[in-house]
């Protein structure tokens, strides 16, 4: 299975951004407006300037009281790993578990394309398992 059909399989294919200068306070609100755990940081919304996650928060937060007003540049992962939609899931999955990474941004030609979750790898994991299950079942009722 390719990155690209986990992304194509995912409810919406719109990649949330926030730019490097935008306050911490505005990034928490994104994250929880939209309900997701990780933001990709975009001076143009189609660059990878760097990923900032709820952790990355959590973790300033106990360095310093006043990170909220501080920019997201201040508390971003700048050296972001990515992936491109025709790579192997499999490798994915190996990097995610090597680097203990829950989100990696999808480009192509360094454009921003996607951003594939451990919870959308799952997610597909379970369902390719369920239609070889159901394969399987099927093959073996069948005599």
């Amino acid at each position: 299975m390719k990155i690209q059909d986990v992304i194509k399989g995912k409810s919406s294919g719109d990649v949330v951004t926030i730019a490097p200068d935008a306050a911490v306070r505005e990034l928490v609100a994104l994250l929880a407006e939209h309900n997701i755990g990780a933001v990709v940081v975009s001076a143009d919304g189609s660059s990878v300037d760097g990923i900032v996650s709820e952790r990355d928060v959590v973790r300033r937060l106990r360095e310093r009281d006043d990170v909220l007003e501080a920019q997201v540049s201040e508390i971003m992962t700048a050296r972001v790993h990515t992936c491109e939609p025709q790579h192997d899931l499999d490798e994915l999955m190996s990097l995610m578990t090597e680097r203990r990474i829950r989100h990696v941004p999808v480009v192509t030609e360094a454009r921003l394309v996607g951003v594939v979750s451990i919870g959308d790898v799952v997610k597909s994991r379970i369902t390719q398992l369920t239609f070889e299950r159901d394969q399987l079942d099927s093959y073996v009722h069948q005599t």
